[in-house]
């Protein structure tokens, strides 16, 4: 799964303003040292205790792509910086380093401020500047395993309660599943050793199947499924995208299962960050 990115596009400045003689192109430094000032409180903007933004030299190579017309998570990529969050500034016009961090100072304090990004890098040339600012990847669920666990549990239950369609399957309400501890012990050790791994997959390292997984963790059932997903940081995204795949969502909704367990795992060295299991059961 691909982390979010936005960007944010661009104020163009007329070169006439040149001719009123207002300042200089200011150098990189300067504006490293501007963007921190704000971002503290300085000029118009509110007075916070945030972290200053480090410069990041693969942030400059983003920003330096970024100039160059190709799209910020192109950009992102080539420069191998792998970004929880970013955020681009562009401004264009002949002369426009001497103009920016009025400009800053004016109308972009709710960016600069923004308390997630950490990171910062800058480029520029006698006709436009570019800014961009990020929070490098550092995958983290904001909440503990057994707390995501009964949330993942509730909100598959609200679904369970209303009929839908899962691809071209129509399934009515089901009843609700009940938390087992076994079905959650499977899905905690195949989430660990996808993370430690870096594989996103039903088949263990060694073959395993979701069943042969569940019966290792004294589980005998008479059916079983298994739902898996790589990316998500919330319990409230990893169950929406289950619902919006075909597949995951028949799981979801089976009426056969009546219970179910499911775990997490992370790894900020993976490609995917934060591996997610559910195992679905229901008894012999």
């Amino acid at each position: 799964m691909t982390l979010p990115v936005t960007a944010t596009m661009h104020l163009r400045i007329p070169a006439c303003l040149l001719l009123l003689g207002l300042s200089c192109p200011a150098a990189a430094g300067d504006l490293y040292s501007t963007i921190n000032r704000l971002r503290a409180g300085d000029g118009n903007c509110e007075a916070k205790d945030l972290l200053r933004l480090k410069p990041q030299a693969a942030l400059k190579r983003v920003a330096r792509e970024l100039a160059h017309g190709n799209p910020l998570d192109r950009s992102l990529r080539t420069a191998g910086y792998r970004a929880t969050h970013a955020k681009a500034l562009k401004f264009s016009g002949h002369g426009i380093g001497g103009q920016v961090a009025r400009m800053l100072e004016q109308g972009y304090c709710e960016k600069l401020q923004d308390a997630a990004m950490t990171e910062v890098g800058i480029y520029q040339d006698p006709r436009q500047v570019w800014i961009v600012i990020a929070a490098p990847f550092a995958p983290a669920v904001a909440m503990d395993e057994e707390a995501a666990g009964q949330r993942v549990l509730e909100l598959v239950n609200q679904a369970r309660r209303s009929p839908r369609n899962c691809g071209n399957t129509a399934f009515n309400a089901a009843p609700p599943l009940r938390w087992n501890e076994e079905l959650a012990e499977a899905a905690r050790l195949h989430s660990e050793e996808m993370a430690h791994f870096n594989f996103l997959s039903h088949s263990g390292r060694d073959g395993s199947t979701a069943a042969q997984r569940v019966e290792r963790a004294g589980y005998r059932y008479r059916a079983i499924g298994e739902n898996i997903a790589g990316g998500q940081l919330k319990p409230e995204d990893v169950v929406a995208g289950w619902i919006d795949s075909p597949g995951h969502c028949a799981n979801l909704m089976s009426p056969v299962f009546t219970e179910m367990g499911v775990a997490f795992a992370v790894d900020g060295t993976t490609r995917m960050g934060v591996y997610w299991t559910q195992a679905f059961g229901a008894r012999r």
